[in-house]
């Protein structure tokens, strides 16, 4: 047990008198209590305009900073192309940035630098993820709902714009996970069945054709053990990458960077392995025109193209296969790519970043682009959770979140 004298806030160690015990306390005596007691901070950096730092300004930031609603109870947040948005905790959903088409789902096209709600309110808000120009959220109860956009049928109801969220035309209660792309809408259902919708014109949904579809369709590989997906983001990112439980990796869309990781420069409109192959694949993501993958070993590989450095190989050269990262390593847990840019997060909550840095969006305190892995100028911090954005296939701005 921790030595209780240095856990009292008045400094004593009369465990009968004065003192109220400190939140780190607690964390440490009743780990069982700890996610009660954390407080996750939301930081933000890279591009502001429209607001998307939202700390209630227009201004870029070279260093993470913390939103105007100040650092407590956030649970995930994703970014697009100028906004973000965010789930608290207790279940609400928040959004700030750009809104030019609903994508805060708000009820308005208003761009607002700093937080609010959704109109749907409510707190039974699971899981987000905003793309482009459009975005997706799960609610606890495994329903889906989407806002934004709606151009090439992203949203799964016929096309048209909505700034307030709305179900897909299939509906349904067993969603559970959904990524957001550049007119694309991927998600798994409870069954491990995967669907897409949306933008076909790269065979970014996998159904052997290049027809948009305004309501979900499934691969045309079908089966039932679809873990995990991710949507290309930026007018590049036509690409998905999806793991199934067997640990496999598969990946499908625009391939002419390399992206699909097959030894080819060829796109593909049905899902396809990388040259690298194997079932110990644990997590991937998309971003503009390249991918990074995270094995059950810890190893982070990228592959696709490497402008700016974006590969963090230490070169500039594009991969049509997986390479690792110069920094090498085993210690790699969660991973985000965006438009030109990658962000890694390792197992000791040490956050690093690499590629293009047109907005300083690698929170490093400049706007230098860097080929191997930097890490952000505010250091000493557990790390919980990365999210790398993408504006028309160019670097935008980042969020994380940072254990409290």
């Amino acid at each position: 047990m921790p030595d209780i004298t240095t856990k009292f806030v008045d400094g004593s160690n009369d465990i009968g008198g004065k003192g109220l015990v400190t939140k780190d306390y607690i964390i440490d005596v009743y780990p069982n209590l700890a996610p009660g007691v954390k407080t996750p901070a939301l930081w933000s950096w890279g591009n502001g305009g429209s607001g998307a730092m939202g700390d209630n300004t227009v201004v870029s930031k070279t260093s993470p900073v913390q939103t105007v609603t100040g650092g407590l109870n956030w649970k995930q947040a994703s970014c697009g192309s100028s906004y973000t948005l965010a789930i608290k905790t207790d279940g609400t959903l928040w959004g700030w940035g750009a809104n030019f088409l609903g994508g805060l789902g708000d009820g308005t096209t208003n761009s607002k630098s700093s937080p609010i709600q959704t109109i749907a309110g409510g707190n039974t808000w699971d899981k987000v993820s905003a793309g482009e120009i459009h975005a997706a959220s799960i609610k606890t109860d495994g329903t889906l709902w989407l806002w934004g956009s709606g151009a090439s049928g992203q949203l799964g109801v016929t096309a048209g714009n909505y700034s307030s969220p709305i179900q897909t035309v299939i509906g349904g209660n067993n969603w559970v996970q959904v990524s957001c792309g550049y007119k694309v809408t991927a998600a798994i259902k409870s069954d491990g069945t995967l669907w897409a919708w949306g933008l076909n014109s790269s065979g970014e949904l996998g159904d052997n054709t290049i027809v948009n579809r305004s309501s979900p369709v499934q691969t045309i590989t079908g089966g039932s053990t679809w873990r995990s997906v991710s949507v290309g983001l930026g007018t590049g990112g036509g690409t998905v990458a999806a793991t199934k439980t067997d640990g496999t990796l598969w990946l499908w869309g625009l391939g002419t960077s390399g992206q699909l990781g097959d030894n080819t420069i060829v796109t593909k409109s049905s899902p396809v392995q990388t040259i690298a192959a194997g079932s110990t694949w644990s997590s991937v993501s998309v971003g503009a025109n390249h991918c990074a993958a995270i094995k059950n070993d810890g190893t982070l590989w990228s592959w696709g193209g490497n402008g700016n450095g974006r590969l963090g190989d230490n070169t500039t050269t594009g991969r049509s296969s997986p390479v690792q990262t110069v920094a090498g390593g085993s210690t790699w847990k969660i991973l985000s790519c965006g438009g030109g840019y990658t962000a890694a997060i390792k197992n000791n909550g040490s956050l690093w970043l690499w590629g293009y840095n047109q907005y300083a969006n690698l929170g490093d305190n400049s706007s230098t682009s860097r080929s191997s892995p930097v890490q952000t100028v505010v250091t000493g911090i557990v790390w919980e959770s990365v999210s790398a954005s993408s504006q028309s296939g160019s670097p935008d701005h980042t969020v994380a979140i940072a254990a409290g």
